[in-house]
């Protein structure tokens, strides 16, 4: 967990105080001289700073601009060494008095840590060895008010990362390096799919009936309309209206709203993708799902096996693959196939699992205990397959044992990576289980699924076989970049107000 940002001793805030007072001093004497750093609109770049460092044979004796943030300034005298960065990298800067000039050299003196430079020099190697750009034009492009922190303390100030990422992206480039792998695997999984035929489609946001999926939604009123609506909780009701209409391959990559808890691996708003394929079933997902994630992996990460948390995990096409029931009796000892309702209650009380009310039936008490005793185990990609009717609400039942549904949860480092159904198109057996999902919903829970009349009715048009698979972007971005925490991972994580 983050911990609480605590407050700078009297004698640091002094310090701190006098650096803003200093800075901001700078500003007004460059805009009394006529030099506002802020009337500066554009600074036309040649190169980025890795540039010099990847080409340096071609770029060497070559002249290039390049802007960016200074991070270092080192001053000996008539000459002063620096460190420019921007997205890609650093560089150093050889600024000489000679060079650019005494009054502009006398200016460049005054800089501070953190300003944002344009400069133009030629590109050589410092006797030291050192890829560098000597200096012979400087313009400062926007002046720094705030010190930047002298040292980062990682997880020490995650509250403070978390909080003022922009900061944090400045200070410490393995962060950028998270994101712009995440990036890069968000354009992957778009390559991907549309080179699978799917197409890529935007459903709403707002809605007036929650569903797809088990959650807590957010309720806001709509002014004009005089209703109260929600935001999505997934997409999928309305990707599966679209199958009825026609588009037999669809996906979205989109934002999800829970209003739910938070921690390490939740967050109120979460980015997931969900696609549909008509005239397959689960197992054409499970096949999508692994080469998907395959392709990700190699294209971005360059390796199917990737180190998360200390540990391997081994992406390599091949997943295992396991009914839940087979999971339950490796991990529990117990053999639900061989039991009826009756003798799986006594066998459930016997392990001493507390069962909540309303929920003794045979496929809740398999369920109860593969939470209890199966996930955890699951740390290598694991396929768990045929969930129980009772909580596989959307899920087309197996036709070899009607207890159970043609669903599956790929599972990795004991998390679920992603959910999967062969969907039901029934509309008679749909509107059964909406209506056992609204009792619980009566019944006091608010994460039961409402009924759609709408989506009853898009049912009884008809709808094909059809496979659907929602996975988590963020949690896959997790594994791939090794991130202990999904704030990690999201740009601007929701938090608590400091008020």
């Amino acid at each position: 967990m983050a911990e609480e940002m605590k407050a700078p001793r009297p004698e640091e805030a002094a310090d701190l105080n006098e650096l803003l007072r200093i800075r901001r001093d700078k500003l007004a004497e460059l805009q009394n001289a006529g030099a506002d750093p802020f009337v500066q609109v554009r600074f036309d770049r040649t190169h980025h700073t890795t540039d010099m460092i990847l080409n340096f044979e071609t770029l060497e004796g070559q002249h290039v601009r390049l802007a960016g943030r200074m991070m270092s300034k080192r001053i000996m005298g008539k000459l002063t060494f620096a460190d420019l960065s921007d997205r890609y990298g650093r560089i150093q800067l050889c600024v000489k008095r000679d060079l650019l000039g005494a009054e502009e050299y006398k200016a460049f003196k005054k800089l501070d840590i953190g300003d944002l430079i344009g400069v133009a020099g030629e590109v050589f190697r410092t006797q030291k060895g050192e890829i560098s750009v000597r200096v012979e034009e400087l313009v400062l492009l926007s002046k720094n008010l705030i010190p930047l922190p002298e040292k980062w303390h990682g997880l020490k100030d995650v509250d403070i990362r978390y909080r003022q990422r922009y900061v944090d992206l400045i200070i410490n480039p393995e962060v950028r390096s998270t994101f712009e792998k995440r990036s890069a695997i968000v354009r992957e999984i778009r390559r991907f799919m549309d080179g699978r035929g799917f197409m890529e489609v935007e459903t709403p946001c707002l809605n007036t009936i929650p569903g797809g999926a088990a959650a807590r939604p957010f309720i806001t009123h709509h002014n004009a309309l005089d209703i109260d609506m929600y935001m999505r909780i997934a997409t999928e009701l309305h990707l599966k209206r679209l199958i009825v209409g026609g588009f037999e391959q669809v996906y979205e990559i989109g934002r999800i709203f829970r209003n739910e808890g938070m921690d390490t691996k939740h967050n109120p708003e979460f980015t997931t993708i969900e696609l549909y394929q008509a005239y397959t079933d689960y197992h054409g997902m499970m096949d999508i799902t692994e080469d998907m994630v395959v392709h990700v992996c190699e294209t971005v990460l360059g390796t199917t096996k990737v180190t998360y948390q200390g540990t391997e995990l081994d992406f390599t096409k091949g997943w295992k693959r396991m009914t839940m029931a087979e999971a339950v009796k490796e991990y529990a000892g117990l053999d639900f196939m061989g039991m009826d309702a009756a003798q799986a209650l006594e066998a459930v009380k016997a392990k001493g699992l507390a069962i909540e009310k309303g929920k003794e039936s045979w496929g809740d008490l398999l369920a109860r205990c593969y939470d209890e005793y199966v996930e955890e185990n699951l740390i290598q990609p694991t396929f768990i397959t045929d969930y129980p009717v009772e909580i596989s609400p959307l899920a087309k039942r197996k036709p070899s044992d009607q207890r159970l549904t043609e669903r599956f949860e790929c599972f990795v480092y004991g998390r679920e990576l992603c959910n999967a159904f062969s969907e039901l198109n029934d509309p008679i057996d749909q509107r059964g289980r909406f209506e056992r999902q609204a009792a619980l919903r009566a019944a006091g829970d608010d994460e039961a699924n409402m009924m759609d009349e709408d989506f009853l009715t898009a049912l009884e048009y008809g709808m094909p076989p059809t496979g659907g698979m929602g996975m988590g972007i963020d949690r896959l971005v997790m594994f791939l970049t090794d991130s202990p925490s999904i704030r990690d991972v999201l740009l601007f994580p929701t938090m608590k107000p400091l008020d």
